[in-house]
């Protein structure tokens, strides 16, 4: 991945923060929204978006009589997150380097 070729995916910092929450496992709706500080209506865009673009897959379910949702990484997810992490770290190092 280069500069010029940044997935949609990463183009939001919301959505930068969805997937570096999940990048250490499976988050509950609640648990991102504490993490990221965002409404419940800008993380269900963002996640449906994120899921659109097969980054995440959501599980809905009832704990009790509560419904629960929860996000984990796809493949896709997880391995585009990685490229555009080592491309960030290709651009600090080139960038001590001048």
């Amino acid at each position: 991945m280069e500069l010029n070729e940044i997935p949609e995916a990463f183009q939001t910092n919301l959505r930068i923060a969805i997937i570096s929450s999940l990048m250490t496992g499976i988050k509950t709706f609640k648990e991102i929204k504490v993490i990221t500080g965002a409404s419940d209506g800008n993380i269900s865009i963002q996640v449906g978006k994120l899921e659109e673009m097969g980054y995440m897959v959501s599980k809905k379910e009832f704990i009790g009589k509560k419904p629960c949702t929860s996000y984990q990484l796809s493949e896709l997810g997880h391995r585009m997150f990685l490229e555009y992490v080592d491309m960030l770290e290709r651009l600090i190092k080139r960038d001590e380097k001048i």
